[in-house]
């Protein structure tokens, strides 16, 4: 199943896609959108441009396992989604994802406005690995 992962952020919203056998996660972009109904919109038909059956909505849960205003505004915009879309939509706890496609770029020598114009893809394809290995690990469980 094609699953798409969104890394929402203030400014740009990071988009990773998987492919059919969802093994592969890639980075497939940004959405520079900040109103929450435009994004949710342009979310959604993202999604089902790429037949994509889940979209997996990065959850920034506080590291001591609360939720925070910024988890509570994802929530907000996850149920604008629900509306617009017929795929499941899924929090997914993203601690730490922005610091992990840091750290990636920074190994692979990507330094200035290309780092900045790719680390929110990169932290929604990170948070898509996540919940595909989660996938991997629970199948055929009940």
């Amino acid at each position: 199943m094609i699953i798409m992962a969104v890394d929402l952020g203030l400014v740009r919203t990071g988009v990773a896609f998987c492919d059919e056998s969802e093994l592969l996660a890639s980075p497939a972009g940004n959405i520079e959108e900040s109103g929450e109904r435009r994004l949710a919109e342009k979310i959604a038909s993202m999604a089902k441009e790429r037949g994509a059956g889940i979209i997996v909505v990065g959850y920034p849960v506080n590291m001591n396992g609360t939720i925070g205003p910024r988890a509570e505004k994802c929530r907000e915009i996850a149920d604008k989604i629900r509306e617009k879309t017929e795929a499941e939509v899924v929090l997914w706890d993203e601690r730490s994802t922005t610091v992990s496609a840091y750290a990636a770029l920074k190994d692979s020598n990507v330094r200035g406005q290309k780092k900045k114009g790719i680390v929110d893809s990169m932290a929604a394809a990170i948070i898509l690995e996540s919940y595909l290995e989660y996938r991997r690990n629970t199948a055929g469980r009940s």
